[in-house]
């Protein structure tokens, strides 16, 4: 079992400290340029839903279009609770390229991640997110 802590001055920040953390797993994203975007949507009925299944949709742009990444801009990032269950969401673009044999590593799988894996805490006005990796 593996940790990895994201932290943010906002909820926002620290979601895309987390995924941008974790993909840097996978690959040195100092090794990656950004000169292509992908569009990743989720959403989910608590925070801890909505980041596990961005991290879902942010590993198949790596496991199955071989897409890396190096930053992240989240243009939408909706977490205020509505009236009718309806989800949270967010919508982000990754920037970065597809892979390159002869400049990266073949990148590292990322197991899936459940919101029972992850915990969001507010810690002196900011965020810190915990996400638990099982190998």
């Amino acid at each position: 079992m593996r940790e990895v802590v994201a932290r943010g001055a906002t909820l926002r920040q620290a979601f895309a400290e987390a995924v941008t953390t974790l993909l840097a797993l996978a690959t040195d994203p100092t090794r990656v340029e950004p000169s292509e975007v992908r569009e990743v949507r989720a959403h989910g009925s608590s925070p801890e839903a909505l980041l596990a299944h961005w991290i879902g949709e942010c590993s198949y742009v790596l496991d199955v279009e071989g897409f890396l990444c190096r930053s992240i801009d989240l243009a939408v990032f909706d977490i205020e609770p509505k009236p009718g269950a309806e989800p949270l969401r967010l919508h982000a673009y990754v920037h970065g390229e597809p892979i390159d044999p002869a400049r990266h590593d073949p990148p590292v799988a990322i197991p899936p991640i459940l919101s029972e894996d992850i915990s969001i805490v507010r810690i002196e006005g900011a965020y810190e997110i915990h996400l638990i990796i099982e190998p």
